[in-house]
């Protein structure tokens, strides 16, 4: 069987979306993908990526149940270094894998990367994070209500 995570990264880039995350439940029933791209997915997006996945799991043998496309949602999970830089000047929320200065989350504003460290803007100033010490990381959703006339 084609390993699911290398076909996905191979499949989704070239169709113009970004390969955010994906996740499979045990034995493959459930399989599900979420996908981004510059000025984020609508529900065409979700619906034209399904239809060509379906056909390409049909191809290459996958067994699975389920399939699922959608976006990463206003919470996106980071996932690579580019995305430290992508989302550069949006607030985040960094769970880190040992305490530091008495815990192991760290939120405030993304400045960007400096080598293999995030840097980001807290309350106590800007702190360098090294990517390595990063469990998991995500943006804080930014809801702009607009006053109704």
């Amino acid at each position: 069987m084609t390993n699911l995570g290398e076909l996905l990264a191979r499949t989704v880039p070239p169709l113009g979306y970004e390969l955010v995350d994906w996740e499979s439940t045990p034995k493959g029933r459930l399989v599900r993908v979420f996908i981004d791209k510059e000025g984020g997915v609508d529900v065409e997006d979700c619906a034209r990526l399904s239809q060509h996945l379906t056909r390409l799991f049909a191809v290459e043998n996958v067994d699975y149940d389920r399939l699922e496309v959608s976006s990463p949602g206003l919470d996106r999970p980071l996932r690579r270094a580019a995305d430290y830089e992508r989302f550069r000047g949006h607030e985040a929320t960094l769970v880190l894998r040992e305490k530091r200065n008495d815990t192991k989350k760290v939120r405030g504003v993304l400045r960007g990367l400096d080598g293999a460290d995030a840097l980001v803007e807290t309350g106590a100033g800007t702190e360098r994070i090294p990517l390595d010490a990063i469990e998991r990381a995500r943006l804080v959703p930014r809801i702009e209500w607009r006053k109704q006339r």
